[in-house]
């Protein structure tokens, strides 16, 4: 399994004629079973971070290394086994049932991990809906989904962006307890998260405040 290191990323946006700097030489390691929870208010960065990390955007400044057998590799040439996101917006194809969905990643590989599915789908509260499609069930339920996903394949770097958000305590405590498991296989993960059952769970906590980031809880 494989861990990365951020150094120095630096993302600006421009609006008009200002110059918006979203990250500000941000440094980061995640290792190979380590679970890293990302804390900060709304707008500092988080969700910038996660998608220079996942190879979505391009940092201005810095650079991301992948470790052990991702050494040299790009975030955005990896597939769901190497690195796997849950995103915000969550990504749910529309025309995929709920069960086709959380297969994804498997049939783009031509694997079969029908049962692995059935066995997240059970533990996320989810076998009921496996036939539906997302805009049939709830917002919960497809961010479940989401979760699920990229969990299937055992991904060596798992990053998620507030997967707790639209879950009730319990639900929130299945995923979370899923993600541990997945450290624990030796995933390296992730998650930016106001949750704060989340951040007692995790190794580390870091906060982004204005593009720049510290360690520990937010004061």
């Amino acid at each position: 399994m494989s861990g990365f290191a951020a150094r120095g990323l630096t993302k600006r946006f421009h609006r008009g004629v200002e110059t918006v700097t979203a990250l500000a030489g941000v440094d980061l390691t995640v290792a190979a079973g380590e679970l890293v929870a990302l804390v900060g208010p709304s707008g500092s960065g988080k969700s910038t971070l996660l998608a220079l990390l996942c190879g979505w955007e391009t940092p201005d400044e810095g650079s991301l290394t992948l470790g052990g057998p991702l050494t040299g590799r790009r975030p955005a040439d990896l597939g769901w086994p190497e690195l796997a996101l849950v995103p915000q917006a969550l990504g749910l194809v529309a025309d995929l049932s709920i069960a086709d969905n959380v297969l994804l990643p498997a049939r783009l590989r031509g694997q079969d991990e029908t049962a692995r599915a059935g066995l997240l789908l059970a533990d996320f509260g989810l076998s009921h809906l496996a036939g539906r499609y997302p805009q049939q069930s709830s917002l919960g339920e497809q961010q479940r989904a989401a979760v699920a996903r990229a969990l299937l394949l055992r991904p060596a770097v798992l990053l998620a962006d507030e997967p707790t958000a639209h879950q009730d305590r319990g639900h929130a405590d299945q995923l979370l307890d899923a993600v541990e498991a997945a450290t624990r296989e030796g995933s390296a993960v992730l998650l930016a998260t106001h949750d704060e059952t989340a951040w007692a769970r995790a190794d580390r906590v870091l906060t982004l405040r204005d593009g720049r980031l510290t360690g520990g809880l937010p004061s």
